[in-house]
């Protein structure tokens, strides 16, 4: 196991885990984790990612129905409108990253929920918006509204998407933590509908869109983290976007979609590379081995750390047959985005991250998907 950085309380506490979590961690492992397997805990850990605090409560909440073809779980909502017709919807928050860089918080927030949405196998038909913000006068009021408006209604008029609803409203208690809640309805088949669970094994792990940068790593963990002055510092910690490149993706997995190559499809949102692959992993009860140095990348000299965890963003994790690989990389290279095989599907139940041969990362699946730590925190 190929570790170059001791871990260190100092370490621990950076990214965000309690002593309580570490053990955890230590107990999981059987060992000292490297800083790979670090920085993935942190992020699958998160807030943002595992909904450790909220877990309880949504539990409470009902998500079934005849007409529900998908609930929680899956990368967005599916409902049957009837005459073989289903609408699929997200609606998610991009609260953090859009208090510190309005435009591109708000853009890629919009872009996250428009490839959760098509990776069901719908089409994106309309976008809507819920936001909140601090009082009229407040000296931040002004830039947060300019960058949030103007962030979501660009991506999606580049991605061709039209806003056709939203509601805005000003009070002081979103001075310092304003509130930015997207909304994507898509619509597609009974028969068209994908999913994330990775089950199949031999089945080829393919890498599909943008290349990997060092934008937005360890977005996961400050999107979880409390509103502080002085967050402008963590501009680097907000993904930047690409409407134009979103918009090829949508039309090459749409077209893939019409074909039976692809067994499960999984967007790279936050987390990366990560939460695609352990969570791909964890649904199926199967394991993924990644081999890191065949991730496209648009910058030299990338760590595992950094690839694991990048949120570059327009980027999806595919599972597809293995004799279907040729077939699928012809329609990504017309469309003139990046198509990698990186990895396969393994029966270890684990997921092993390995660059040039050496192996950085080997965990269960299980505990950082399915089995986060669960907590029953105050409230007011």
């Amino acid at each position: 196991m190929k570790s170059e950085i001791k871990i260190t309380p100092k370490l621990i506490k950076d990214h965000n885990l309690s002593d309580d979590e570490y053990q955890m961690i230590l107990d999981i492992l059987q060992r000292t984790p490297t800083i790979t397997e670090l920085g993935i805990f942190s992020a699958m850990w998160s807030e943002h990612c595992s909904y450790k605090s909220t877990k309880k409560h949504l539990k409470t909440m009902h998500t079934q129905a005849p007409w529900v073809i998908c609930g929680p779980g899956e990368n967005a909502g599916v409902i049957d409108i009837g005459d073989n017709q289903a609408v699929v919807f997200k609606m998610e928050s991009h609260n953090h990253p859009s208090f510190i860089e309005p435009y591109q918080g708000a853009a890629t927030g919009v872009g996250g929920i428009l490839r959760d949405v098509f990776t069901m196998g719908a089409r994106p038909i309309a976008n809507l918006n819920a936001l909140r913000f601090g009082e009229i006068d407040h000296p931040k009021t002004k830039q947060l509204v300019n960058g949030v408006v103007s962030g979501i209604s660009g991506y999606g008029n580049c991605v061709g998407v039209p806003t056709v609803a939203g509601e805005t409203t000003f009070h002081k208690s979103y001075n310092g933590n304003i509130i930015v809640n997207a909304m994507t309805v898509g619509l597609t088949t009974h028969d068209k509908i994908f999913y994330s669970s990775a089950s199949e094994v031999g089945a080829s792990v393919v890498y599909v869109g943008s290349k990997t940068g060092r934008d937005g790593i360890n977005g996961a963990v400050m999107a979880s983290d409390e509103f502080k002055e002085g967050d402008e510092d963590k501009r680097p910690t907000v993904q930047v976007g690409d409407p134009f490149a979103e918009k090829l993706l949508l039309e090459a997995c749409m077209e893939l979609m019409q074909s039976d190559c692809i067994l499960s499809i999984q967007d790279m949102g936050a987390a990366g590379l990560t939460s695609s692959s352990f969570e791909m992993s964890g649904k199926g009860g199967t394991g993924i081995e990644l081999n890191l140095e065949k991730v496209p990348q648009r910058e030299l000299g990338m760590t595992p750390y950094e690839i694991m965890l990048s949120e570059s963003q327009e980027r999806m994790l595919m599972i597809i047959k293995q004799e279907k690989e040729q077939f699928a990389k012809e329609i990504f290279d017309k469309w003139q985005l990046d198509f990698a095989v990186i990895g396969k599907v393994t029966d270890t139940g684990r997921v092993v991250v390995k660059m040039n041969g050496e192996i950085f990362a080997n965990i269960p699946s299980a505990p950082l998907s399915e089995k986060s730590p669960e907590y029953d925190r105050p409230y007011i």
